[in-house]
């Protein structure tokens, strides 16, 4: 018996992912550069395809299987279970598997890392169809339907229902689970926009412009991060709603500019970037190996005017009272803004977070607000679309920076950007320190 080697990979990336509770995209990428020499392209697209695709769909799958065992989910050994979820998988969503091939490499995996399970295994796929997803269709509760559909837990679905009503909460879930778009961010400081395509031109990468300025969306690549215009420090990889932070703050050359929760640098460096390398820019963040990502990218991009430190932006210091012209704050969040390139958010975060990190949100806008000059400008951003950490947030502040009558903030800004096929899910608020 010989197990389908990329197939094999993908469900002890899967079993990682389950028993350390990780990121897929970290795991999955640990593992392909631990086995490149034994994959070619085809396999590394297998992989990637059903590691993504089972941690995305994973709801709806279990609902599916659920329907066929006997033996609630939970009880299922665990390699078990995502040999199954896998095989569910490929049968429901790929079209260019044979159902057969899907149901066999299940089977002879089984035999390896769940051999008293075999003819259960066997038993559940030769029951599933694509069919089983199209019932889902037919579910009279609204929030049960979407949620079992778009394998988006209920309680997020009920959050956004309450918030944007059910038809956008369907056109959110859907989004969610689209393939990301590779958006890369011209380096201004090393390149030009035309001389960038035409080297991706050399290299025959299809690229199409972005909806801002200095962004391309790159459309027959997939490892970007190998290619040498990357690690040359030409471009760098990020979402175009991650850029309008950015350019939404505008430093100018010559300011004084805090970014009080940088790691891992991507808009640190845009900042940067937007000041042509021309005056200073104080980037923290609360781990040393995340403030070491910040550093890696400052350093490929060309980017001198960082300085770093190791920090909590919780924790008040009187020594930065009134002396930034700008501060940007990409506060920490609950990331349901970013689900379709980190799937694994749906399944680590709970309803029950959302107050414990709210109170983090409140705390560094609260400190982090005094370190503005007078007729400074501060951005506070989250890849979250819940009003309870962008909009509520805004106006907590403004309600206890009031001094009677008097404002010291005011909304200068203010978009809350939803996911859809080329970009993901934002918060933005800029706001100015009145004089």
């Amino acid at each position: 018996m010989k197990t389908d080697f990329a197939r094999e990979l993908a469900i002890k990336i899967l079993y990682k992912i389950e028993e350390d509770n990780g990121y897929s995209n970290l795991v999955l990428d640990e593992y392909l550069q631990k086995e490149r020499e034994k994959l070619n392209e085809k396999d590394i697209g297998l992989i990637s395809e059903v590691v993504y695709g089972t941690v995305t769909w994973k709801l709806t799958i279990d609902t599916i299987l659920q329907k066929y065992s006997n033996i609630k989910i939970n009880k299922i050994s665990k390699w078990v279970k995502i040999i199954l979820r896998t095989g569910i998988y490929q049968i429901v969503f790929l079209d260019k598997i044979p159902k057969s091939a899907a149901v066999n490499e299940s089977v002879n995996l089984c035999k390896k890392y769940g051999y008293k399970s075999v003819g259960f295994v066997n038993a559940i796929l030769r029951k599933v169809e694509k069919s089983d997803y199209e019932e889902f269709k037919n579910i009279k509760d609204d929030y049960k339907r979407i949620s079992v559909m778009y394998s988006m837990p209920e309680w997020i679905v009920r959050k956004l229902v309450k918030q944007y009503g059910i038809s956008k909460t369907e056109e959110i879930c859907i989004n969610s689970n689209l393939k990301p778009t590779i958006t890369i961010r011209i380096n201004t400081l090393k390149t030009k926009i035309e001389e960038l395509k035409q080297k991706l031109d050399k290299r025959n990468i299809t690229w199409e412009d972005a909806d801002i300025p200095n962004f391309l969306y790159l459309k027959n690549i997939k490892n970007v991060s190998n290619l040498d215009l990357f690690k040359e420090g030409y471009f760098t990889i990020q979402d175009e709603g991650a850029g309008k932070i950015g350019l939404i703050l505008n430093p100018k050359e010559g300011e004084e500019v805090l970014d009080a929760c940088s790691a891992p640098g991507g808009k640190t460096t845009h900042l940067a970037e937007i000041m042509k390398n021309k005056g200073h820019i104080l980037a923290w963040d609360i781990h040393q190996h995340r403030v070491n990502l910040v550093e890696e990218n400052a350093k490929r991009l060309g980017v001198s005017i960082i300085e770093l430190d190791t920090k909590d932006a919780c924790e008040y210091d009187s020594k930065y009272d009134s002396k930034f012209d700008k501060i940007l704050l990409d506060v920490p969040c609950m990331g349901l803004g970013v689900c379709k390139r980190k799937p694994d958010i749906k399944w680590q975060k709970s309803e029950e977070e959302i107050s414990e990190i709210t109170k983090i949100q409140e705390n560094i806008l609260q400190i982090c607000s005094k370190y503005l000059k007078q007729g400074g400008e501060l951005v506070y951003s989250t890849c979250s679309i819940l009003k309870e950490e962008n909009e509520d947030i805004i106006e907590k502040f403004l309600e206890v920076e009031k001094s009677g009558t008097k404002t010291h903030f005011q909304i200068v800004y203010k978009t809350n950007i939803l996911p859809n096929s080329q970009r993901d899910g934002f918060f933005i608020c800029k706001l100015k320190k009145n004089g």
